[in-house]
């Protein structure tokens, strides 16, 4: 789970920071984590799915980089196996209703029980742990109370609508900075193919890919339950 990984994560990168010159400190798996590095999070709606997500992880393995997964309940239990494969490979993993339900449009126990439902598949599956929320569309009512951080996006590409590897990577490229967080969807092969591009490209630039809990960590934010983040600043 990455509540256990994200200790380890920035103790080794603050052992970092402290060594002369800068250099990079081993971290945990073998990674390194260089001082002074600029940071990004991928993230991925809708899922999982067989097929693209499996190539996606597959994809982030060999980069070396990590990402947030919002899941859609009602897809777990099918795809168990590739759930369980984000935790072990050191990914977070989130909630994204059951089944892709507006949060803003809907009665308050409604929108509660589209995220209990998923919070509870997710325990079943990986255990207790504190599953962040995605809402679909970004948006939440007002008097809704989930009791968890909520994640939106600075960084949408639109990939659901464009289908086009080469335009979402564009899109991406164009916008990114240190401290973005990308909106992805890892149902589709073209936005794994832009999202693995994207790696390469921003690995050459210096930039260091992690979950959004790491970026908010790394940014010395404390997630708070009810608040919305849509950068590694808050």
């Amino acid at each position: 789970m990455v509540k256990k990984i994200v200790p380890i994560f920035i103790l080794a990168l603050l052992t970092a920071l402290c060594l002369p010159g800068g250099e990079a400190m081993p971290a945990d798996g073998g990674a390194k984590i260089p001082a002074g590095e600029k940071y990004v999070a991928l993230t991925f709606d809708d899922g999982p799915r067989r097929g693209t997500t499996e190539r996606l992880l597959d994809g982030l393995k060999e980069r070396g980089a990590k990402a947030t997964f919002f899941l859609i309940g009602q897809q777990i239990e099918d795809n168990a196996a590739l759930v369980a494969r984000m935790a072990e490979e050191g990914h977070q993993i989130g909630n994204h209703t059951w089944s892709h339900q507006r949060l803003d449009g809907i009665l308050p126990d409604e929108a509660a029980q589209e995220v209990a439902r998923t919070e509870a598949a997710l325990e079943a599956l990986l255990g207790g742990g504190e599953y962040w929320l995605r809402p679909p569309y970004g948006q939440v009512a007002e008097g809704v109370e989930l009791g968890v951080p909520m994640v939106k996006w600075c960084v949408d590409p639109r990939d659901w609508e464009s289908r086009d590897a080469e335009k979402v990577t564009r899109a991406i490229l164009d916008c990114v900075e240190p401290n973005s967080i990308i909106l992805l969807h890892d149902i589709y092969s073209t936005s794994v193919d832009a999202a693995l591009r994207v790696v390469d490209r921003l690995q050459e630039e210096g930039y260091w890919f992690v979950t959004v809990e790491e970026l908010l960590w790394l940014n010395g934010v404390t997630p708070e339950a009810g608040r919305m983040y849509r950068t590694g600043k808050g």
